[in-house]
């Protein structure tokens, strides 16, 4: 009986806090460096915003298990975000030569993948307080206006792109 009650306490350890940016919030601007195709990106939010709506998601470490499948399935995704308007920006904390290297091993040169210093991590609310330097799985689609239409803040990243792409389809209509 005990070890049942101690489950959810540990389940929670595990779990990032959820993001503290909701739905309807406007987003913050991002002004920073990151690759696509093993070159240097600059990121400007704003500007990219001005081309369609964005799919940001964050993801905690470039070339570990989950960050790699979940960046092979953004990847295999990338057309169909295209058609349906909207670009893929992955973030992490990870440092520019290994961001070039990461988008085109794993993101396949599909998109661009940039850095979430600590300033990003902070307007996001992504920074993993239980692994300092790392940032949580959480990804934002955020319309054309700059407001952000969804959230998905879980570890697992199975399901970031399905949801993602649920929600520009959504838009759309």
């Amino acid at each position: 009986m005990r070890w049942t009650l101690a489950l959810p306490a540990i389940a929670l350890a595990v779990t990032p806090a959820a993001a503290a940016l909701k739905q309807g919030a406007k987003a913050p601007q991002i002004a920073t460096t990151g690759a696509i195709g093993g070159k240097p990106f600059k990121l400007d939010l704003q500007a990219q915003l001005k081309k369609g709506p964005v799919v940001l998601y964050f993801f905690p470490k470039a070339f570990t298990k989950g960050c790699t499948l979940e960046a092979h399935a953004f990847s295999e995704s990338a057309d169909d975000f295209k058609k349906a308007g909207a670009q893929v920006i992955g973030m992490s904390s990870d440092k520019l030569d290994t961001l070039k290297k990461f988008s085109t091993e794993e993101c396949r040169s599909a998109f661009p993948v940039a850095t979430a210093t600590p300033a990003v991590q902070k307007a996001y609310d992504v920074a993993w307080a239980e692994h300092p330097g790392l940032t949580t799985r959480t990804s934002y689609v955020i319309a054309k206006d700059g407001r952000i239409v969804m959230v998905h803040d879980d570890l697992d990243w199975s399901q970031h792109v399905a949801k993602t792409m649920a929600a520009v389809k959504a838009l759309k209509r």
